[in-house]
């Protein structure tokens, strides 16, 4: 049974104005557009049909924290709900109330799916997922949920995670794309075999093809040149796969030796994150032929 919630809207899920910063010089007047502040825990209209409240979980693989977004009107359907936070859960249901219908993850990471069970219980909404959580309806790619005012298209996007899936916004052509892409240079693949380098290499192609007006990431602010910053992505890829075979030379190193040579030094809190980039990148080059070893590894 549904926990009845209020269904009117309170002040912390209207929308809130962009500000503009006015520079101005003794021959003309300029107009800067200034990146509001994402306020956690504030729900913000990006559209029409969609919303995003912020987490309070900031990190070196969240940034900002996570984006949980809330799409429809008369019936919302929220993804990923984000870590199992008490204020953030009360944020979520303070906007949608009784309206959430539904609740999609795009992956199994807590600060993702953290919530879900929570949120399920307090609100009786359905839970949908390709990833691996208890879940009502297991999802497949391109399947469709269809509200009253909105189309969410399901896509696979492995690379990231195995089971990393966006949902397009048909209604509006915006993709929200989990981990793919973030708003940030590149993203923090999981360590190998869940996080595939091959495979995200092929998801952010196959972007190409999508038509896309926005991106909103899972971490950070909505991408509004997708077509830009998706050749961004593969260019940093291919730079970063050069990189490596570079420093690989004709030497036999090990993922801690290319990570230095490649990377410099760097943060602890980040090692993690170079780690598994360096070994997806690696095990992609042995697959392509161009490199061979398991801790050792030789360029071809």
């Amino acid at each position: 049974m549904r926990s009845k919630q209020t269904a009117s809207r309170p002040r912390n899920c209207l929308l809130m104005n962009s500000r503009i910063k006015l520079m101005t010089n003794p021959v003309e007047e300029e107009v800067e557009e200034v990146r509001e502040e994402i306020v956690p825990g504030v729900a913000r209209a990006l559209s029409p049909m969609a919303r995003r409240i912020l987490a309070m979980n900031p990190g070196p693989r969240t940034g900002l924290g996570t984006n949980t977004y809330m799409v429809g009107i008369d019936e919302i359907a929220v993804i990923d709900p984000g870590p199992n936070d008490q204020g953030h859960l009360d944020s979520i249901i303070g906007c949608g109330g009784e309206l959430i219908r539904w609740i999609l993850v795009t992956n199994a990471d807590e600060d993702h799916a953290g919530a879900v069970p929570e949120l399920a219980k307090q609100t009786g909404a359905i839970v949908m997922a390709m990833c691996d959580i208890d879940c009502d309806v297991v999802l497949k790619d391109g399947q469709q949920l269809v509200g009253t005012e909105f189309r969410l298209t399901t896509k696979h996007l492995p690379g990231p995670s195995a089971k990393n899936v966006g949902f397009m916004l048909e209604e509006e052509r915006m993709l929200i794309s989990g981990d793919l892409i973030i708003d940030g240079p590149s993203v923090g693949l999981n360590a190998p075999p869940d996080g595939d380098m091959a495979a995200y290499m092929t998801s952010l192609e196959s972007l190409r093809k999508l038509r896309l007006k926005r991106i909103a990431p899972a971490h950070g602010y909505v991408i509004e040149e997708p077509k830009t910053v998706v050749q961004e992505y593969i260019a940093h890829r291919v730079a970063r796969e050069a990189a490596i075979l570079d420093a690989l030379g004709s030497d036999t190193l090990r993922v801690e030796d290319v990570i230095e040579a490649v990377y410099g030094e760097v943060d602890e809190d980040m090692a993690e994150l170079a780690a598994n980039n360096v070994l997806a990148h690696l095990i992609k080059l042995r697959t392509d032929g161009k490199v061979k070893g398991q801790k050792n590894f030789t360029a071809v």
